[in-house]
């Protein structure tokens, strides 16, 4: 059975080096199983996300050399414009009695979390799950606007990553009731993902270690929903000389410093070096990469990145 991957880009900004690496991995990861590639265009946050940024991701893509087989700015393959299926589920978990109000700030919702195990995630106390309704009433009249968060079994549920293998959380202790529409309306990550992967058919989701804390909860929420969870690959995150992962605050390694210094075969050749698939970088196409690609040959701890 032919896989069906997923390209999801956010375009908050230019794509850097890590976002690059994830990009190509998943293409390679689709294409060499004969698999379909869907391209995702993540805009949730209107803040963050105009079109102007999205169509310069489109580019920066194509430039390097991946193609899809479906989606883009066109249609309903912008988050942007898939509130109606995300206002469907949250009924759902609305009807099952899974959602609830909650009222903390973030400095609040902070001080009162303890951070997730070595992740620094923090795990939601559940303090506004056990307002009265008097309570809640008051709070509103004060002014605070709600987010909605989904309540989470006190279970513990495993994913077999494709590339680290099993994973397992408790979902209250280590996840603990989770964001799934913020207090200005908009629809988090958690919710929008599922959702989006459950009707787009994707059954193989290849994306940063960074997010692997995530898949628990994520294949919970999917199954709750009544979807069956597609099967999550992590990869290695590139780090600066300090250890922390790239961001698209580094400058210096995003696509419009990129592309002023290499070429699209350069480039493609670096992020297949590092990711473990060339014994050092030289020019090649995502397709030059296709015969030996294997998970076996990705690193799993992360990746010192610079641009030799």
């Amino acid at each position: 059975m032919k896989v069906t991957g997923r390209l999801a880009p956010s375009p908050s900004g230019r794509m850097h080096l890590g976002n690059l690496l994830s990009a190509l991995l998943a293409w390679l990861d689709a294409r060499s199983a004969g698999g379909r590639l869907i391209l995702r265009i993540e805009d949730l946050d209107p803040d963050r996300c105009d079109p102007e940024k999205a169509a310069r991701v489109i580019d920066d893509l194509r430039w390097l050399g991946l193609d899809w087989d479906e989606g883009g700015l066109e249609g309903e393959y912008c988050q942007s414009r898939r509130a109606r299926y995300y206002e469907a589920a949250f009924q759902k978990l609305r009807d099952m009695g899974l959602v609830y109000p909650c009222y903390c700030t973030r400095a609040e919702r902070l001080a009162a979390s303890a951070p997730h195990g070595g992740e620094g995630e923090p795990v939601y106390s559940g303090k506004c799950a056990r307002l009265s309704e008097e309570e809640r009433l008051a709070l509103e009249r004060a002014g605070r606007r709600p987010a909605w968060r989904v309540r989470v079994p006190d279970v513990n549920l495993s994913v077999n990553d494709g590339h680290y293998g099993p994973y397992t959380q408790n979902l209250r202790r280590d996840c603990g009731d989770f964001i799934v529409r913020r207090s200005d309306g908009v629809w988090a990550y958690q919710l929008a993902v599922v959702v989006d992967d459950a009707l787009m058919g994707v059954d193989r989701v290849v994306r940063g270690r960074d997010l692997l804390p995530s898949a628990p909860r994520q294949a919970w929420l999917c199954r709750t929903l009544g979807y069956e969870p597609p099967e999550y690959v992590h990869l290695p995150l590139l780090v600066d000389k300090a250890g922390r992962r790239l961001s698209k605050r580094d400058r210096d390694l995003d696509m419009g410093a990129l592309r002023e210094r290499y070429t699209p075969g350069e480039l493609t050749g670096l992020l297949g070096w590092y990711a473990g698939l060339l014994d050092q970088p030289k020019s090649v196409e995502p397709k030059d990469l296709l015969a030996g690609f294997s998970w076996a040959k990705v690193p799993k701890n992360d990746i010192p990145a610079g641009c030799p």
